[in-house]
């Protein structure tokens, strides 16, 4: 019921500002933290559209998810000049130390979403890593271990520790 309700209330203000499709999803994003099916089925009902128009939108961009997504966000760089300079293996080292299985992006938790990127432009500084919108260059593996590691310690990083 509690869902529905806000449902309701972003079909309303949809409604009344005449938005787009992109607008309603974005909103619907903004109140859950991802897309529920539910209420992607719940719109089609009501505003007589295919599910598949919804989705279709979804998928297409990025900001947009289908499943939760974790209080903090980690984003690898995969461009050519990070992919060079060890990007796989920092991806791969991340998703263990995360435990995360195949296929996911998301820790049980929900504390940490992982993510690559085609190139973010920090070439000059690759491999990078961002966390939280904070860029980190010269990355290595171990690296973004202790940069994430430390961070679910203290809720904030506050520097690499080195032996």
């Amino acid at each position: 019921m509690i869902m529905e309700q806000k449902l309701k209330a972003i079909l309303d203000t949809h409604t009344k500002t005449r938005g787009t499709l992109i607008t309603l999803l974005q909103q619907t994003e903004a109140v859950f933290g991802y897309l529920p099916e539910e209420a992607v089925g719940w719109f089609s009902k009501k505003l007589e559209i295919p599910e598949s128009k919804f989705f279709g939108i979804a998928t297409f961009y990025s900001q947009f998810h289908l499943r939760p997504t974790g209080k903090n966000t980690i984003t690898v760089c995969c461009g050519a000049a990070c992919h060079i300079k060890g990007a796989d293996k920092i991806l791969h080292e991340l998703r263990s130390a995360l435990s995360l299985g195949k296929g996911d992006d998301t820790t049980q938790d929900l504390s940490f979403t992982v993510q690559n990127a085609t190139c973010i432009g920090a070439c000059s500084i690759a491999p990078v890593a961002i966390l939280n919108n904070q860029v980190y260059g010269n990355m290595d593996a171990e690296q973004v271990v202790k940069l994430v590691k430390g961070f679910e310690k203290e809720g904030e990083y506050t520097g690499f520790e080195y032996d």
